[in-house]
């Protein structure tokens, strides 16, 4: 089985053509980097190297894309190229090649302002149910590339799965104060409770999309760790995280004190990814509770996997206020 995967240079790129390789299959990588994982270095807006990649492909893993942190050092038109145009040009060939399954990688940016509850509300409750209100190029873009799948399933028949993935990079975080505020793996690990996943579990997650897809035919997931919070915790979130944590994972605020850590003062957002682990028998390792035991055990947290690939940046430059600049 032929299996081609975009964006092959990135983390979560890598990491499929690493697990493909690594399972016998015959793995395709494109990307406009090279590396080590990319076999043809192109855009997925040029229609004749799609081709020539998709050609006797059963699987596609678009994971190719422009990212939040682009927002402010490319165009707007840039974003529409590479998340609109590029999808359409991959769903299009993927159709005319006979491919079986087609998993985008998509994103909890989708849901934009509607992760962010006014004042004095609960934490928002984020489920596939959710209607994303995209609040930036990044997020419209992303979300018109998944309306592009269930279009070319419904019209075409083309078996699509849209992942929408959280947090799984190793980089630091944009936001200054949290940066000032909280080292770089308390803070991690606290996302671990509702906005993060590994990267070793990414990769099960579309791994199972692409074996489910041609049964499911189409359906949008959220891919997250398993958060230990039940819905009847979103008023305390909001007003005081920390005691939440206390009484859904005990041993945990011992732990935090012996390092020195903080949990966040308030959480805004929780997701929930039910529906993955009902839909496609998803069963991911690395959630908070995890986390908590390699930290106990003095271990680094974390997949292998995830270490292996470790940090890629997003930029060729640095920048002085943060890892990539805001728009």
């Amino acid at each position: 089985m032929k299996v081609l995967v975009t964006g092959s240079a990135g983390h979560l790129g890598e990491a499929l053509v690493r697990s493909l390789r690594a399972a016998g299959k015959e793995t395709v990588g494109l990307d406009i980097a090279a590396s080590p994982f990319t076999n043809v270095v192109g855009s997925i807006t040029d229609r004749t190297a799609v081709r020539r990649c998709m050609a006797g492909a059963s699987a596609v893993f678009h994971a190719a894309t422009l990212h939040k942190p682009h927002v402010a050092t490319h165009s707007r038109q840039d974003f529409v190229n590479t998340n609109v145009s590029g999808t359409l040009t991959l769903l299009e060939e993927a159709k005319a090649a006979g491919v079986a399954s087609f998993v985008y990688t998509s994103t909890t940016s989708v849901f934009g302002d509607a992760l962010v509850p006014p004042p004095g509300a609960p934490a928002a409750w984020i489920t596939e149910e959710t209607v994303p209100v995209p609040k930036n190029i990044y997020g419209v873009t992303k979300a018109a590339a998944e309306d592009l799948c269930q279009l070319f399933h419904r019209n075409h028949g083309l078996a699509c799965i849209v992942l929408r993935t959280s947090r799984f990079f190793p980089e630091e975080d944009d936001n200054k104060a949290l940066r000032e505020g909280y080292a770089d793996a308390n803070a991690k690990a606290n996302e671990f409770l509702f906005r993060r996943g590994d990267l070793e579990d990414m990769v099960s997650a579309h791994l199972l999309a692409a074996a489910r897809a041609p049964d499911i035919g189409f359906g949008r997931y959220i891919v997250s760790a398993t958060t230990p919070f039940l819905p009847d915790d979103v008023p305390e979130l909001r007003r005081d995280a920390a005691a939440v944590v206390r009484r859904r994972v005990p041993g945990s605020e011992a732990e935090y004190a012996r390092r020195g850590w903080r949990m966040f003062p308030t959480i805004d957002r929780v997701y929930v990814n039910a529906k993955a682990r009902q839909d496609l028998g998803w069963e991911p390792q690395y959630d908070f509770a995890a986390l908590l035991r390699s930290l106990k055990n003095d271990e680094e947290p974390g997949s292998p996997l995830a270490r292996l690939i470790g940090s890629k940046g997003y930029h060729a430059e640095s920048f002085v206020e943060g890892p990539y600049p805001i728009a």
